[in-house]
């Protein structure tokens, strides 16, 4: 928690503002992850009926 966030885990349970805080920075990160997929899903289907 402390490496990827910069917040411990008594922290992050504790105090509120701080779990809003990495939950919004880890939704903003999985929802990047998922266009980068989709991204590169477009990308590699395209590419094979090109060559077919």
């Amino acid at each position: 928690m402390r490496s990827a966030h910069g917040v411990g885990y008594e922290d992050y349970k504790r105090y509120h503002s701080v779990r809003i805080k990495v939950e919004k920075r880890r939704e903003r990160e999985y929802i990047k992850c998922r266009r980068m997929v989709a991204d590169l899903d477009k990308l590699l289907h395209y590419n094979n009926r090109l060559k077919a």
